[in-house]
């Protein structure tokens, strides 16, 4: 590698910039930092793309203990409930941090604010902006202020492909960028390294997560020696709308929080049987009843007709216009919906600053596992650790470099879109990819067995082996593919977002986090 392609961070390097990795940055301030971002800041990121909003026990008559509880329940028996009741507790002063910054909640004439109710919550606690565009505002608003700070160098257009070591020690990031020189690799040096780069969705056929989000972060720091924390547990969101949109457009759990129910197309409302909770049931019991009804050769319809009306148009302006562009009419019509990779509970193992197992790595957002969300993720407890833990991070890592601002641009680096945009149609087209992502939905998805993940496990060998004209990136998602089939294999009990269908009930021997290494995913894997 020449000198010509090795930089230096001169600071922190934020690898993401999502809600996580900026939110870090901003709290960094005015330290120096780095954002790596494969695309214009807003684009591509899972965060923009939230619908629901922020989780926080800001209403009247509820509590932190209340949210954390909510959050222990839902997660299926193993939330880490001193991490839940320390997260709940730091929310209110969160969602400060983001009204400060730009993001307009929404409130009330006394000022307060509007809180809906999602799945599983015992109290309407969750700030929106709105109705269903919190992710687009908060990340607008972050965004704003981002570029207002002189301290942050926003570097785009370029991807992250490999963790640097050196005598233990993570020392930065290999990238690629586009443009003439895309295969030639890039070396960002820093003495702290933050991987905010988001989840794994995209590594199934039907996932409300933007095309970049295959588990690169993951994949990355599994290949590095982190260590893994719970990565069978993949959420699946109950209600994408059934397009042919690829990735699917997500229906909000508030919905259903206004009343909207789900229905098959005998008219039949079946969730009143499956729980007393009904279409407010945790979300993997909600995912399973959609996905067993379709299985059973039904349709399944959200129904926001009694409920939202005309409504809908201006509530949820976002729904609205993917029902729009999908010809379906929410104010006369049932609304198809199907299950959909949407969130992943597992991820880099991390303590309580957002410390990876890897010195010099600090992990945060969808890519990190601190022990939250357990099993199963309580609605909209996502963007909240994403500030919560993008706040630790900085605050731990701020006194590494002395106050600097006015950073220089990296010469030479930049996002073109033409070829950007190609670049990802290509990757998206790839038989390979599309293989896997097949492999995923149909073996290692909402309900799996030992035959089925035996022989995702295969497959995945297969293509990591085989598969030509990919770029490396795809060894970080077959790395991200292995870790959750090979976990979902090893667990043989059904908790949250994971269920056996021949081993269907929760075993108490099993009431503990999985930790993995990619060393012992392989061998789980070679003996499939």
């Amino acid at each position: 590698m020449t000198s010509d392609n090795v930089l230096n961070a001169d600071g922190a390097l934020i690898i993401g910039a999502g809600l996580a990795g900026l939110f870090c940055a901003l709290k960094l301030a005015p330290r120096p930092v780095t954002v790596l971002s494969p695309k214009p800041l807003g684009m591509g990121a899972s965060s923009a793309w939230a619908q629901g909003g922020v989780a926080a026990a800001v209403g009247e008559g509820d509590s932190a203990a209340a949210h954390a509880r909510d959050t222990e329940i839902a997660g299926a028996g193993i939330v880490d409930i001193e991490v839940a009741e320390e997260v709940a507790a730091e929310a209110a002063a969160r969602i400060e941090d983001l009204a400060r910054w730009g993001t307009p909640f929404d409130r009330d004439a006394d000022g307060n604010y509007r809180l809906s109710r999602e799945a599983a919550h015992s109290m309407n606690r969750v700030v929106r902006v709105s109705g269903d565009r919190a992710g687009a505002a908060i990340m607008a608003a972050l965004i704003d202020e981002v570029r207002k700070t002189p301290s942050i160098r926003i570097v785009e257009g370029v991807t992250a492909v490999d963790l640097m070591v050196a005598d233990g020690r993570v020392t930065g990031v290999t990238c690629r960028k586009l443009g003439d020189r895309y295969l030639e690799p890039l070396f960002i040096r820093a003495r702290a390294t933050v991987l905010a780069a988001g989840g794994l969705g995209g590594l199934y056929a039907v996932t409300t997560n933007p095309p970049g989000v295959r588990g690169h972060a993951m994949g990355m720091a599994a290949r590095a020696g982190a260590l893994i924390a719970d990565p069978e547990f993949v959420q699946f969101h109950p209600t994408a709308i059934l397009t042919d949109r690829d990735p699917a457009p997500l229906a909000t759990e508030a919905l259903r929080g206004e009343g909207a129910i789900l229905v098959n197309d005998l008219g039949e409302r079946f969730m009143r049987d499956i729980h007393p909770d009904a279409e407010l049931a945790p979300r993997d019991i909600v995912a399973r009843a959609n996905f067993r009804q379709i299985q059973a050769g039904r349709q399944v319809f959200l129904d926001t007709r009694e409920v939202l009306g005309e409504r809908i148009l201006s509530a949820y302006p976002t729904v609205a216009g993917y029902c729009a562009e999908a010809s379906i009419d929410p104010v006369t019509e049932l609304i198809p919906v199907t299950p959909a990779a949407h969130y992943h509970m597992g991820g880099v193992k991390v303590d309580d600053m957002g410390r990876s197992s890897l010195p010099g790595l600090w992990v945060c957002g969808e890519a990190s596992s601190t022990g939250l969300h357990g099993a199963n993720r309580l609605a909209s407890n996502s963007l909240l650790e994403a500030v919560v833990y993008g706040a630790r991070i900085a605050e731990d890592i701020s006194g590494l470099e002395p106050v600097r601002s006015n950073l220089a641009p990296f010469e030479g680096v930049g996002w073109d879109q033409q070829e950007g945009e190609a670049l990802e149609e290509r990757l998206r087209n790839h038989p390979a990819v599309q293989q896997l992502r097949r492999a995923m939905t149909d073996f290692v998805g909402v309900e799996r067995d030992e035959q089925g993940l035996k022989r995702a496990l295969r497959i995945i060998a297969d293509l990591e082996e085989n598969a030509e004209g990919v770029t490396r990136s795809f060894l970080n998602m077959t790395t991200s593919a292995t870790l959750v089939a090979a976990a979902a294999l090893k667990r043989t009990e059904s908790r949250g977002g994971h269920f056996r269908i021949d081993y269907p009930d929760k075993d108490p021997d099993w009431r503990n986090h999985t930790l993995m290494t990619l060393a012992e995913a392989r061998a789980i894997r070679a003996g499939a």
